[in-house]
C-alpha cells in the first residue's frame, strides 16, 4: 500500500510554498535554494526553444554582419555609419509585431532553403536621414515624418535592404548558402502574419548610427525557419563550420610570397663561461678556449628556432657552413 502523508507533512509542504504561519505559531520562510544554487523562474507560455549555445553562435554571426553592414552603408552614403548588435532575444511573434512603429518599413523576405520567411524591419527614424543623404542632403538634422514611404522612397530604400541582404548572405555563408528575396514590403506590420501569434521567434535588434541620427533595425527569424540548421549553431560545431579546406592555389600563393621574405639565420660556434674580470681584460688577438670539439656539428637557428646541424668551412675565400641533418623542433642549443 502506498505511503500516505501525515497532516504535519502536508502543512510543511504548503508552508514551503507560502510564507504563512504554521499551527504551532512559528512563521515559515520560503527557501528557493537548492544545493547552494538558485532557482530560476520559467514561463511555460514562452518556452526558450533556442539553447544558449545557439544564441551565442547567432550573436557572434550577426556581430560580424553588423560590422560589415556598417562599412557597406558608409561606402554607399560616403559618410561614417555604425551598426551595432544590441540584443538577441526569444519572443513571441505577437510581441515582436506590437513592438514596431506604425508606419514602418517592414520587409518580408524569402530565405531559401529555410522554411517560411524572415523579416527585416527598419525604423523610419533612420530611413529618412538615409534618404536625405541619398538625395543630396545631409547638412542638418532630419526629422522623420509620420507617414508611409512613397514609391520613389521605397525604391531608394531598396538599395539599403539589398545591401543588408547581401551582407547577411555573406555572414551566413559559413552555415548555409541563403537565397534571399524580398517578396513584400508593408508599412503596417500588423497586416502581415507569417507564423501564429504565439510562435517563438528569434529577434536580433541592431542600432544604426549616422551622424546625429539613430534608429533601430530588427531581424526576425521564426523558430520553424531556424530549426533545420539549429544544430549547426552549437558551440561544439561552430568552429568546424567556419574552417575551410586549404586549396593548392592558396598554398602556392603563400609559398611565392614567403620565398622573398628575409629571415635571421644564426650559427652557434661554441659557448663557454667567463668571469667579469676575464671579460674586462680581453684584448684583440686573445684566444678563448671552449670545451667543444672542432669536429662537433654546429647548430643553425632560423628565426630563433633550431633547424639544422652544420659543419664549418670556407667557400671561395668566405667563411661558410655545410648543412647536415635536420634538428627536431624541440631541440635546444647545447651548452
Amino acid at each position: 500500500m502506498p505511503d500516505v502523508l501525515g497532516q504535519h507533512e502536508v502543512e510543511a509542504l504548503l508552508s514551503a510554498l507560502n510564507p504563512t504561519t504554521t499551527p504551532s505559531g512559528f512563521e515559515t520562510k520560503r527557501d528557493w535554494s537548492l544545493d547552494g544554487g538558485q532557482m530560476a523562474i520559467y514561463d511555460f507560455k514562452r518556452p526558450e526553444r533556442v539553447g544558449k549555445d545557439q544564441i551565442r553562435a547567432l550573436q557572434t554571426l550577426h556581430d560580424s554582419f553588423a560590422r560589415n553592414l556598417g562599412s557597406a552603408i558608409s561606402g554607399m552614403l560616403r559618410t561614417i555609419a555604425e551598426v551595432k548588435l544590441i540584443s538577441v532575444d526569444q519572443v513571441t511573434y505577437s510581441e515582436f509585431i506590437f513592438s514596431l512603429e506604425n508606419p514602418t518599413c517592414f520587409n518580408l523576405i524569402k530565405a531559401a532553403p529555410l522554411d517560411g520567411h524572415i523579416i527585416l524591419d527598419i525604423n523610419p527614424s533612420i530611413i529618412f536621414p538615409i534618404l536625405d543623404r541619398l538625395l543630396g542632403g545631409g547638412q542638418g538634422r532630419v526629422s522623420a515624418p509620420h507617414r508611409a514611404l512613397t514609391e520613389i522612397e521605397l525604391r531608394l530604400v531598396g538599395r539599403l535592404t539589398s545591401l543588408a541582404m547581401a551582407t547577411l548572405r555573406t555572414a551566413w555563408a559559413t552555415i548555409l548558402a541563403l537565397d534571399l528575396q524580398i517578396v513584400q514590403v508593408e508599412s503596417n506590420a500588423q497586416l502581415v502574419q507569417i507564423v501564429p501569434p504565439t510562435e517563438v521567434v528569434v529577434l536580433l535588434s541592431f542600432e544604426i548610427t549616422i551622424g546625429d541620427a539613430r534608429g533601430m533595425m530588427n531581424l526576425c527569424i521564426p523558430f520553424n525557419a531556424l530549426e533545420p540548421v539549429v544544430g549547426k549553431l552549437s558551440s561544439n560545431t561552430w568552429f568546424s563550420y567556419t574552417r575551410r579546406e586549404v586549396s593548392k592555389e592558396n598554398t602556392d600563393f603563400l609559398s611565392q610570397r614567403l620565398q622573398g621574405s628575409m629571415v635571421e639565420l644564426v650559427v652557434y660556434l661554441a659557448e663557454t663561461d667567463l668571469t667579469a674580470s676575464e671579460l674586462a681584460n680581453l684584448q684583440i688577438g686573445d684566444i678563448i678556449t671552449t670545451p667543444k670539439d672542432a669536429n662537433t656539428p654546429l647548430l643553425v637557428s632560423v628565426a630563433g628556432a633550431p633547424k639544422f646541424h652544420a659543419h664549418a668551412g670556407a667557400c671561395k675565400g668566405h667563411k661558410a657552413i655545410r648543412i647536415g641533418e635536420f634538428v627536431p623542433p624541440t631541440a635546444r642549443i647545447n651548452q
